[in-house]
């Protein structure tokens, strides 16, 4: 049976093996798991269930099971089909911007679908047509370097506020460290990056359980009652294949399905650029071969999320954790798949793991990922300049789709402005115009 698994997900070929591979999978999840809990709660808010504008019942139970069931799903094709280490669920921004819209009575759960579905589609009608791999390739060298490293730090920011090391709601200040929470999170960070330095293999798992456990007799993490739960699938009927049609005709629709579509766009592309770098899967130019196949997958992801009550499906920043792990073969996303698959029944396991026990492993996943700004050229300023902008932008306004969207658009400009616009490439002057709407809206 061993050899069998060796030989089908080719684990001796990219010199790996199959422990080094599963805690790569579980890796990946236990920093992604959060989501579980996330995404209910911005689509629900803070009670236990909600009652649209279209008189609809929302529950967080159904959010939780779909939720689950197709991030499994996806991550399991982005296994089979694209061969890839990658694992996907509802991407943190459209879920943030429309469960507020959500919450707040301003829009229809069925329109946020409907929405959802057109983002998706045109999603998949560009990866088709291989409009996506066009601007893949037409990006220049630097700024796809300045997309691993500006993820690199959108990941450490997401450590540092989950974990309340750092606070950014009134600009950016230290948190409270008279609370356990913060010093579990920095006892966290001491052992991932021990063990690390020791070269132990799981180092960022081991610290998620370690801080963990320790919560425990200090508040800090909460056990469930039961560690088991048949999920109630009474309001299930509601969220899937639920679609208001109505709302997307409407002018206020326009820029809300290209604010989801750019978010997912940029998210995925940075993602599979900075992860492919760390996991050593870019060529000689720093392109990412075959990345019609994990785009495609993405854009199907979209499509069956919306069809299942979940906002923008995207490849998770979180899957260079387990490519730091040591993940290189599918084995490991098939782990992480079949996990999202239990957490169906086990989510009372989900709820059990505190921000204090995921925060300092992004933390440190985004440290090792930054490290590639040591390969951007600061040799021509002109080159320089938009890698700076979306490597600043990324972090100041902690927004991924914002930063990348500000390095393309400050390259073309300083590029235009003095002199050197035939270096441009023509299609990036035209992907500036969305970009910049993007912005207005």
């Amino acid at each position: 049976m061993k050899d069998t698994l060796k030989r089908f997900f080719k684990i001796d070929e990219r010199h790996s093996n199959l422990k080094t591979e599963m805690i790569a999978g579980i890796t990946t999840f236990m920093t992604m798991a959060y989501i579980l809990v996330v995404q209910p709660a911005l689509m629900v808010g803070n009670a236990p269930s909600l009652i649209d504008v279209n008189g609809i019942l929302i529950t967080k139970e159904a959010i939780v099971v779909t939720c689950a069931v197709v991030s499994g799903l996806i991550t399991l094709l982005m296994a089979c089909y694209a061969n890839l280490p990658f694992a996907l669920a509802t991407g943190m921004g459209s879920n943030a911007l429309f469960g507020g819209m959500l919450v707040n009575g301003e829009i229809s759960f069925g329109g946020i679908m409907s929405m959802t579905l057109i983002s998706g589609s045109i999603f998949l009608l560009l990866t088709l047509f291989g409009i996506r791999d066009l601007i893949v390739k037409t990006i220049p060298s630097n700024l796809k370097i300045a997309i691993g490293t500006a993820i690199g730090f959108y990941v450490a920011y997401l450590g540092f506020k989950n974990s309340g090391i750092g606070t950014f709601v009134n600009g950016i200040s230290r948190g409270d460290f008279t609370q356990p929470s913060v010093y579990l999170a920095l006892l966290g960070l001491i052992i991932i990056a021990v063990l690390t330095a020791k070269k132990v293999t799981g180092a960022i798992l081991i610290g998620i359980l370690v801080v963990t456990v320790l919560g425990i007799p200090l508040g800090v993490t909460t056990v469930p009652e039961s560690l088991f739960k048949v999920p109630s699938f009474e309001g299930l009927s509601n969220v899937v294949f639920q679609f208001d049609w109505k709302s997307v005709l409407t002018w206020s629709a326009v820029p809300l399905i290209f604010t989801a579509f750019c978010g997912d766009f940029f998210s995925t592309l940075g993602t599979i650029l900075g992860v492919g770098a760390k996991a050593g899967m870019l060529d000689e130019k720093g392109n990412f071969p075959d990345i019609q196949k994990p785009f495609l997958v993405d854009a199907i992801g979209t499509c069956v999320g919306a069809c299942t009550g979940n906002t923008v499906i995207t490849t998770f920043v979180e899957s260079s954790a387990g490519v730091e792990a040591g993940g290189r073969t599918v084995f490991a996303s098939v782990i992480t798949a079949l996990i999202f698959f239990a957490m169906v029944l086990f989510s009372p396991l989900v709820l059990m793991i505190p921000n204090a026990a995921t925060g300092p492993a992004l933390i440190f996943v985004g440290f090792l990922m930054v490290q590639g700004i040591k390969n951007i050229d600061f040799s021509d300023f002109t080159e320089a300049f938009g890698p700076f902008a979306m490597i600043m932008f990324t972090i100041f306004t902690g927004s991924i789709a914002g930063g990348i969207s500000s390095g393309i658009i400050a390259h073309v400009l300083i590029k235009t402005l003095t002199g050197h616009y035939k270096e441009v490439h023509p299609f990036l002057y035209i992907l500036c115009i969305p970009l910049v709407c993007y912005f207005i809206f």
